[in-house]
């Protein structure tokens, strides 16, 4: 109604205030509108041209006469910021500029985030969660409840499996791995096999586990005067493919756990236990196929040979797979009813992590208590790495929010499983090794390899696009570009080999799955299951390895021995024939060889320093006899292989040379066959030597 003096002066204060910024408003209109015209047709108001000038027409004019010059050309702007890249072509500056400017995405990034199919049905886990078990306490008990009845079940089937029933006269039966053999390759056995020994005579109750079948060589191994490779090492057999397995004889450096399988003894799907016999000398080994492992034959004499007993009751099983399908409900039903991406992963890493290491593909071990403490040694620093691809490497991106329960378990923890078990699900890619020795000399490897790299092209090109479209392709493309120079450093290092192992190559790719697509989710689980295989399995073996490490059984590109034209004499005594062949070599080509082994039948025969007698100046020169006696239509073929010792070690030895039940000598051909035992084959072998000193 009536105002004090104070109001109207306040009043007056604020009309003027807003007049002010009105004219101000169009006068900043008015400079903005007059940029675009002359300076000739510019007026105020409508006025006469020679009326006075305002001023936001003042400010125009001067504006007109600053902008008044000439443009600068594009390519002159751009090049205060290329200065220090004056020495590069201004086409390819263009085109990284350009490049530069696609790589940071359109102007409006957006983020993926995955909309459930069928909402209603994803949602009804967390739903019912929610109606039942609204409080977090009651959930969190409920979680500790659940996981505790996981690994009680988890441990009583495997206890299960470990309750081995006693074998009436031979006891309780002893673990061994599938590579696990009596007889070791090469001159490991010493000569005349006396390393190796007894020969008859004696055995043990035995163990295998499953998929044994499926256990190979990596190198060449010999068997008289052929090789095996990529196969398992099986000589013998039942003389026919469906003949009982009371008569199956195999060569003694047969791997056990195959040879049983081979034989009908254990299943290669559960595995089992059975007793294994040593019968000394055996000749004329069959091949046959039998329960999908083809066995060599030989067709000469061995000193050590094994069969199985028959009639064996013996109820120990590989319990892996009833494992399997208890970890696999655990995980699928936590997978449902969990949304917490921190309680989701760590819980289904560790879970998956011990039942990789104690049941689908365990290491080799001497006992569960030996595997037990490797698993913990190899687990600790894994949760450390696990917490690292959770928070720095876009795993906790991709499951924030994500609410596609049924997706969820299907695309990211199935695609965990089928990583996890990499032994089974990609045991049909021809790649043992991701070395260049390996990718030469296994059939299929190369395009195998190439078949990878197409696929990996076309997820690498699918998820650029889908990181340009978030706006973060650059910033991902400089840790790759890290990640390569690394790389690349590490190739050139001197003296070391790069190895790509699971867990490496899950590393390496993992942070290009940092999204929440659907894609993103399959990629993230395979490669989260390749770390957990890798390191459950082979632990941290290092990314650079000497070559020495990494050639295992390979040869060792040693010379070879040169091997002079034997010869040959034949004796009559009676109504038997003594025949002898005499082999001479020449010279070593280094000092550093200081003897010459000699192998009959794959067995060690002769041993000669060249040094014994002291005569140094005839180092190399000497003979070794081999003697037949018999009839002439007992006489076998018998296969040569020689090589330099270099101390107690031997180097490559030579392709077997033939001398023939008719006595004539066939030449070796050209190149080494030696093949050292590979590691794993090692660890079985002081299983096996062990398992010697115990058996009856």
């Amino acid at each position: 109604m009536g105002e004090t003096d104070a109001e109207v002066h306040t009043h007056q204060r604020s009309a003027h205030t807003a007049t002010h910024d009105v004219e101000r408003q169009v006068s900043s209109s008015n400079i903005t509108t007059s940029t675009t015209t002359t300076t000739s047709t510019t007026t105020v108001g409508g006025e006469h041209p020679d009326a006075p000038l305002e001023d936001g027409a003042m400010r125009v004019e001067v504006l007109e006469e600053a902008d008044s010059s000439p443009s600068t050309p594009r390519f002159i702007q751009d090049e205060g910021s290329w200065k220090r890249w004056k020495w590069v072509p201004y086409p390819v500056r263009r085109f990284c500029r350009a490049g530069v400017k696609w790589g940071k995405g359109p102007a409006s990034p957006r983020g993926f985030k995955i909309e459930p199919l069928f909402p209603q049905v994803q949602h009804a886990p967390i739903l019912l969660l929610d109606r039942f078990v609204p409080k977090r306490t009651h959930r969190v008990w409920l979680l500790f409840g659940y996981l505790a009845v996981w690994i009680v079940t988890f441990a009583l089937v495997m206890r299960r499996g470990l309750a081995d029933s006693e074998i009436e006269g031979w006891g309780l039966p002893s673990d061994i791995g599938c590579g696990a053999a009596y007889w070791s390759s090469g001159n490991e056995c010493g000569l005349d096999g006396n390393n190796c020994r007894p020969f008859s005579g004696s055995g043990f109750a035995f163990k295998c586990p499953a998929n044994c079948a499926s256990y190979s060589v990596l190198n060449p191994r010999a068997v008289g005067n052929q090789e095996v490779l990529y196969e398992p090492l099986i000589v013998g057999g039942p003389s026919t493919a469906d003949r009982d397995s009371s008569d199956a004889v195999y060569r003694g450096d047969s791997f056990i756990c195959g040879a049983a399988v081979h034989a009908g003894v254990i299943s290669n799907l559960q595995g089992g236990c059975g007793v294994v016999k040593l019968v000394g000398t055996q000749r004329n080994y069959a091949s046959s196929t039998r329960n999908g492992i083809s066995s060599y034959g030989f067709d000469s004499y061995f000193p050590l040979s094994i069969t199985f007993e028959p009639g064996i009751d013996c109820s120990a099983r590989d319990m892996r797979w009833p494992l399997l399908a208890i970890s696999v409900v655990f995980s699928t039903v936590l997978s449902l009813f969990v949304t917490a991406p921190t309680t989701f992963f760590f819980t289904i890493f560790v879970g998956l992590y011990w039942t990789v290491g104690l049941a689908t593909d365990p290491p080799t071990h001497v006992n569960i208590p030996a595997l037990i403490s490797r698993e913990l040694g190899n687990f600790l620093p894994a949760m450390l790495a696990a917490w690292v691809m959770y928070d720095k490497m876009g795993v906790r991106r991709t499951l924030t929010g994500l609410t596609a329960q049924i997706e969820k378990t299907v695309l990211w923890l199935g695609g965990f499983w089928v990583g996890a078990l990499t032994n089974h699900t990609f045991d049909f890619i021809p790649i043992q090794r991701l070395t260049p020795h390996d990718l030469e000399q296994q059939p299929g490897a190369r395009a195998a390899l190439a078949i990878i790299i197409l696929v990996l092209l076309v997820i690498v090109a699918s998820q650029i696009w889908f990181f340009r479209q978030e706006g973060r392709l650059i910033r991902y493309l400089q840790v790759y570009a890290l990640f390569v120079t690394g790389l690349i450093v590490c190739l050139v290092l001197p003296d070391l080999k790069l190895r790509i192992h699971h867990y490496i190559l899950a590393l390496l790719l993992l942070p290009g799955t940092s999204m929440q697509t659907r894609p993103s989710l399959l990629y993230q689980g395979i490669l989260l299951g390749f770390f957990v295989n890798g390191i459950a399995r082979w632990g941290w073996d290092p990314i650079l390895q000497t070559a020495y490490a990494l050639q295992g059984d390979a040869q060792l590109g040693s010379p070879l021995p040169t091997i002079l034209a034997p010869v040959i004499e034949l004796a009559t005594e009676g109504s038997n024939l003594t025949s002898s062949i005499t082999f001479s070599w020449l010279a070593p080509p280094g000092v550093e060889y200081d003897g010459i082994s000699v192998l009959v039948n794959d067995v060690e025969r002769y041993r000669k320093y060249f040094t014994d007698d002291g005569d140094l100046s005839n180092s190399g020169n000497g003979n070794f006899t081999w003697t037949r006696k018999g009839k002439v239509a007992d006489f076998e073929n018998e296969y040569f292989r020689f090589a330099w010792m270099e101390g107690s070690s031997s180097e490559d030895y030579t392709k077997a040379g033939i001398w023939n039940r008719e006595g004539e000598w066939v030449d070796m051909p050209p190149g080494p066959s030696r093949v050292r035992t590979r590691a794993e084959d090692v660890l079985d072998g002081y299983l096996s030597a062990d398992l010697r000193r115990r058996k009856r």
